[in-house]
């Protein structure tokens, strides 16, 4: 799935909106730099156990990256078999021979440092990085997260491939000295980045125009006054950076590492709203639970009913009716649901971010007598004998379809319809205060001098806009750049459409969170003695403390209630109100509330 560089290489002035999960808005807009509080961090990359929480370090706070000395090794391993094979003879996709259509033209033959290929190596991967910055298509990427954030992945997988030292350190130092290149928006099909990837290699030898620490210049001023020289890239320098997805996968970190936030505020509020409604407890209890043994649904059953540990809720109220409605019975369901597929999201964004999505895969070590198929007579065409370059080591370097992003692009797609199904309940309890039925008294019986609208329109248009980005990108493809790149994985639309879902739930969670707080108020004047549980409490006071009960006095009013509630779940995190681990590993064999049940007399 790799083309030359020339199919790619258009831009268009602009600009793209990208932040916080928004879509991608084809207008030009403000640079978004980041805030780089731990710059004082370092994250060691060794290609195998990045997690989502060091990417968004990286991306989002700036952290530094360094390579551990075994990736180093394996970087270093890897770029002598590269060298060997050429040496040896061996056809090598995009580096002896050409890529896409061209993978049958032979571009040189024997050794890549003899006096007569050396020169003309170095020149054209010199020529196709300095043509990096008209790569793609515009829009530019707005945010610079999202720049950082596929760096960083790439810089993790890329200890898998066969880079030369000189651009291997480059990638790492652009990222700690936030020398951010401008990358443009379009012009991925989701299998295989290779626009915005060369978009960065521009960068590396002073090409087109970069953010250096949030500014934008020519990227050659930038690398001097960081004190960096620009590469001379070798060998298959332009296969080993571009041959990724890592412009797609960066994007999906930021969005499992956002959906966790989204989902850590849905259990706190969903616990708010229990309160707020005076809820019979019963769905969340053992007696239930025991009759669905699912770790996820019994887990989030299990972490709202400790946030309500203490709650006015366990007491006997003749004013609570028996049952609530659908919406806030099944809200654990609908939530633990959407855990469940986060945790495959995540997972799949783990795998994908420490593996190689590279071609051709390069393993040094391999030998015929390793597998049956690595001693037949094709196979045995692409086997490195070892020698000089390769300081006696042995591999293989074959080509593959490592470049297909699944089961990534799936699981994306998939948690977007668990979170959806959550979120129609997050919108219907939303509305339900405002039926005396569920609450058994009415807002302005308790508050007659506030005027309280509850949801509104609102919730029903967020919820309309998230129903709306559930249903999957069809499979598509199109025989392109010869007929040889026939399939399209759409990954990047993906993950768009995913962002924008989980921060439009935030909007939505920020209107419940509005709701549930004001009931809240009711039940407390209702009875000054009733609690509320810790978790909830904690959240009610913190949230009053930044949307008042009732405006200052005479105060002008600068943003409405429903702003000030988003502002608030957006800068606030969720679980410095509440902690709780995950239910990890293998969740069917780990133990449930059912395992505790017993149908057996005593």
């Amino acid at each position: 799935m790799h083309s030359f560089i020339r199919h790619v290489r258009r831009a268009l002035p602009g600009a793209i909106a990208l932040a916080a999960g928004t879509s991608i808005t084809l207008a030009a807009g403000t640079y978004n730099p980041i805030t780089p509080s731990q710059a004082g961090q370092t994250i060691t990359l060794t290609g195998r156990d990045l997690t989502l929480e060091q990417i968004v370090q990286v991306a989002r706070f700036g952290a530094r990256v360094q390579l551990s000395p075994e990736a180093r090794q394996r970087e270093t391993d890897n770029y002598g078999l590269l060298l060997e094979a050429a040496s040896e003879g061996v056809a090598i996709y995009w580096f002896n021979r050409g890529a896409g259509d061209q993978r049958e033209t032979v571009l040189f033959e024997g050794d890549a440092l003899s006096p007569i290929n050396k020169p003309k190596v170095e020149q054209r991967q010199l020529q196709s990085f300095r043509s990096g910055p008209q790569s793609g298509f515009g829009p530019e990427v707005l945010d610079e997260e999202i720049v950082r954030a596929m760096m960083v992945v790439r810089a993790n997988a890329m200890t898998f491939n066969a880079p030369s030292p000189p651009l291997a350190q480059m990638l790492l130092d652009l990222l700690n000295k936030r020398i951010t290149p401008v990358v443009q928006s379009r012009g991925t099909l989701g299998e295989g980045d290779l626009a915005q990837l060369m978009n960065v290699g521009g960068a590396m030898v002073g090409a087109g125009e970069v953010y250096y620490q949030g500014v934008r210049m020519p990227a050659a001023k930038a690398l001097a006054q960081a004190g960096l020289k620009p590469i001379q890239p070798f060998a298959a320098d332009d296969n080993a950076l571009t041959s990724s997805d890592a412009y797609a996968t960066g994007q999906a970190a930021l969005l499992a590492n956002d959906a966790r936030q989204a989902l850590e505020w849905a259990d706190l509020i969903y616990a708010m709203d229990l309160n707020g409604m005076n809820s019979s407890i019963t769905p969340l209890s053992l007696a239930v639970q025991c009759d669905r043994p699912d770790a996820w649904l019994n887990w989030d059953a299990a972490r709202v009913l400790a946030m309500l540990k203490g709650s006015y809720l366990f007491d006997a109220d003749p004013a609570r009716i028996i049952q609530d409605p659908e919406s806030l019975r099944a809200s654990s369901i609908r939530q633990g649901s959407a855990w469940k597929e986060w945790d495959a999201l995540d997972e799949a964004v783990l795998f994908q971010a420490n593996s190689s999505d590279h071609n051709p895969a390069v393993h040094v070590g391999l030998g015929p007598e390793d597998s049956w198929e690595l001693a037949s007579a094709q196979m045995m065409k692409f086997y490195v004998k070892g020698g000089p370059l390769s300081h006696g080591q042995h591999g293989y370097i074959v080509s593959n379809a490592n470049w297909d992003p699944y089961p990534m692009a799936n699981k994306i797609e998939n948690f977007v319809i668990g979170l959806a199904n959550m979120d129609i309940a997050v919108m219907l309890r939303i509305d339900r205060f405002g039926n005396p039925f569920f609450t058994a008294t009415k807002a302005s019986d308790v508050f007659p001098d506030i005027r309280h609208w509850g949801g509104g329109y609102t919730p029903v248009a967020l919820q309309q806009e998230i129903q709306s980005l559930t249903n999957p990108v069809p499979p598509f493809g199109a025989a392109i750049v010869g007929t040889v790149e026939d399939l399209q994985a759409q990954t990047l639309i993906k993950v768009q459409h995913a962002r924008q879902a989980v921060s439009t739930t935030m909007d939505l969670l920020a209107l419940d969170l509005l709701e549930a707080s004001f009931w809240m108020d009711v039940r407390k004047t209702q009875n000054a003695q009733r609690a509320f549980g810790d978790s909830p409490t904690a959240v009610w006071t913190a949230f009053r403390k930044a949307v008042p009960l009732r405006p200052v006095a005479d105060a002008p009013a600068t943003q409405s209630n429903s702003a000030l509630a988003v502002s608030f779940v957006r800068n606030n995190d969720p679980r410095s109100f509440y902690t709780g681990g995950l239910p990890r590993g293998d969740t069917n064999k780990r133990a449930t509330p059912a395992d505790h049940c017993s149908t057996q007399p005593q």
